[in-house]
């Protein structure tokens, strides 16, 4: 039925007139389209040329000028935003640097003035080229879905745009579109590559009843689909619409400081403003009172406390980055340190996304090279995944596949070709097993049987078994969570074999291990079917698993989690895994084979695909909050022994610029322990 629709309409294709070709729109943003990221790039600059010649004692005129560019294009977008921030009541950290920055300068400490603006106008500029990249990666998504769809009416059929297609329309799909909306299949035949959906590794096939989805890919047959749902209700738009959600309404993450900016930096003010004006309502002198309070700001200044974060958390990204891990921000490296539960995807995250022939079970009369050879020659010409992985399979045990002739591939049923005068077919058990299949005597004279000896064990005369043994075997194989196809020779059942998704190397170790950091069982959430996803499970050492989910599940699933106060990973790779990483308080892509829109909504990228890298980055990130923590005990104790000793008596200015710059040096320090290899090393132990 697929191919009398797709020569049915072959004619009318090539006589309707091609729809307009949509202008191309710029789906990702360059770096220094972002007004902060040049503003933060100026600043860098100017800092980088300022700091040698000051240490090298050039005139300040030469070096002078360029601090000043700096402090104003990093420093004015923080400090209006402090300000906006002062008009509504609050005070915040982006205020209390620039004044610390400003003050440092007052006194002639350029350099410490200048580092602190630098710091915060890159870290502005990163999170904003991160906010960017995700909005266009949602924008992008829509792109999967095609913007036209071939609509049948009484009077034949009709282009229109897909957002203009109603519940009730029937569509046509061809071989090698895209799907325009969600439906059911009426008519014909075909396999759908729906992984962007489910994540299944190979296309699934689709008769009349089935459930198809707007964006996925249709195969070699022809469709005809009921639209059962408008364009703004499609499972594509829906995803798009939960990664919008879910990255606008997940709460805002901060560093420690930042969580006790506003009494900080109230405490600060109210002390300096205090230092000052006090003694002056006594009658101090304007002069000696003024350069106490100035003492006192300079020594409270957060600079420790803001490198006593910074560097260790910068520190463990360059690390991760050494060693294929990209997390994107020091509040995303942070996070990841402190979750209590771990849910994984399977294809293309615990697996390699990609099928493998795991079995050959030759029928009665047959030899495993011999059929595993024929099959390979008829699968030679297609380019279906199932076909790739047969042509491989027999290759790594050193068969040649012969020449094939007269190819044909029929939906539902598989491919079709003549091999050494023998009729060769592979395909789903479905299509292929029937009861008419013969059982009595098989002659193999002439197929192709690789390194076999020619006839192989199927020597001519021998009796063979019917579909029965057929059926067994692929029961077995279904059964233990694996795809099963069919070889058939002249007809005749010659061998099944058995299709699974590899396991990643060191997958059951790196479960184990985010088990034991997050102190809870890793969950496998997953689109797949529930035989394949158990043995997944079974191979990698998880217990808890859920099959079947579309991607409103798997957030469904993250949100009952944090509901229940867990901290939540979320590990994945597609389209399908995008709404889950962006409800997530973390989320980790694998990069290889990753989805745009999964690699930018993301908190990090593993780039290689070491699944074993993702527990690794977690316990480098819980070191780098260990470091932070005794970062900001040595903080403390340095800035409280400064202020104090200016409050009970008299801190000479240079003296409390060399506590306060030494403490800033001795947590920076302390935080670049884990630059070196040897961290990474230990955290993957």
């Amino acid at each position: 039925m697929a191919s009398t629709l797709a020569d049915e309409h072959t004619a009318t294709a090539a006589t309707a007139p091609a729809p307009p070709a949509p202008a191309a729109l710029p789906r990702r943003t360059r770096l220094f389209a972002l007004p902060e990221v040049r503003w933060a790039a100026l600043a860098a600059l100017a800092f980088l040329i300022a700091f040698p010649l000051d240490l090298a004692g050039a005139p300040a005129w030469a070096w002078g000028p360029l601090y000043a560019v700096c402090y104003a294009a990093g420093g004015w977008e923080p400090g209006w935003a402090g300000l906006t921030a002062l008009r509504e009541r609050t005070l915040d950290v982006d205020l209390l640097m620039v004044v610390a920055a400003i003050g440092a300068a007052a006194i002639g400490q350029y350099l410490d003035g200048g580092l602190l603006i630098v710091i915060f106008a890159v870290s502005g500029a990163l999170e904003a080229l991160a906010t960017r990249r995700t909005e266009d990666s949602v924008r992008g998504l829509l792109d999967l879905a095609p913007s036209t769809a071939v609509r049948l009416t009484a009077d034949g059929e009709e282009t229109v745009a897909a957002t203009a297609l109603a519940v009730g329309d029937t569509v046509l799909v061809r071989p090698g579109e895209r799907l325009p909306a969600d439906g059911t299949v009426l008519d014909g035949a075909s396999e759908v590559d729906q992984a962007s959906i489910t994540g299944e590794p190979l296309p699934a096939e689709k008769r009349s009843g089935d459930t198809v989805f707007a964006g996925t890919l249709n195969g070699t047959g022809a469709l005809r689909v009921r639209v059962e749902a408008d364009a703004s209700e499609s499972v594509i738009a829906r995803i798009v619409t939960m990664v919008e959600e879910a990255s606008g309404t997940k709460a805002p993450t901060q560093l420690f400081i930042e969580k006790i900016e506003q009494r900080y930096s109230v405490g600060v003010v109210v002390a300096t403003l205090a230092l000052f004006a006090v003694p002056l309502a006594f009658g101090a002198a304007l002069t000696p009172t003024l350069l106490r309070a100035m003492t006192f700001m300079i020594v409270a200044s957060p600079c420790a406390v803001v490198l006593a974060t910074m560097p260790p958390l910068l520190s463990a990204i360059a690390n991760a980055g050494r060693h294929g891990v990209l997390v994107k921000s020091a509040v995303a490296m942070e996070r990841l340190g402190s979750v209590t539960r771990v849910a994984m995807d399977k294809t293309g995250t615990l697996t390699e996304g990609t099928p493998r022939v795991a079995a050959v079970r030759a029928l009665p009369g047959f030899d495993e090279d011999e059929a595993l050879s024929a099959a390979a020659a008829a699968e030679l010409p297609s380019e279906h995944p199932l076909a790739r992985a047969v042509v491989t399979a027999a290759r790594d045990r050193g068969l040649r596949p012969a020449d094939a002739t007269d190819f044909s591939s029929v939906p539902g049923r598989g491919v079709r070709a003549t091999v050494a005068d023998r009729t060769v077919e592979v395909g789903s058990p479905s299509g292929l097993l029937t009861d008419e299949q013969p059982t009595g005597v098989l002659q193999t004279d002439g197929l192709p049987t690789g390194a076999a000896s020619p006839g192989g064990a199927a020597a001519a005369g021998k009796p063979v078994a019917g579909p029965e043994a057929a059926r067994q075997a692929v029961a077995e194989y279904e059964e233990d969570g694996r795809t099963a196809v069919v070889v058939l020779i002249d007809g005749t059942p010659a061998a099944v074999l058995a299709l699974a998704d590899r396991l990643r190397p060191g997958a059951p170790r790196a479960v184990a291990r985010l088990r034991a950091l997050a102190g809870a069982e890793p969950a496998l959430l997953t689109g797949d079917n529930g035989r394949t996803a158990a043995r997944t499970a079974e191979e990698s050492g998880m217990t808890d698993v859920r099959a079947g989910l579309l991607p409103e599940d798997k957030v469904a699933a993250v949100r009952a989690w944090q509901e229940q106060g867990e901290r939540v990973l979320v590990v994945g790779d597609g389209v399908n895994d995008a709404p889950a990483l962006a409800a997530a308080d973390s989320g980790v892509a694998m990069g290889r084979a990753g989805s745009d829109l999964a690699l930018e909504t993301a908190d990090a990228v593993v780039v290689r695909d070491e699944i074993g890298a993702v527990p690794t980055v977690v316990a480098l990130s819980r070191r780098a909050r260990q470091l932070v923590k005794q970062n900001l005990v040595i903080a403390s104790v340095c800035i409280g022994g400064l202020v104090v000793w200016d409050l009970a008596g008299h801190l000479p200015l240079p003296l409390g610029v060399l506590g306060h710059e030494g403490s800033t040096v001795l947590v920076g320090l302390n935080g670049l322990r884990l630059l070196r290899t040897a961290a990474w090393r230990r955290a993957a132990a």
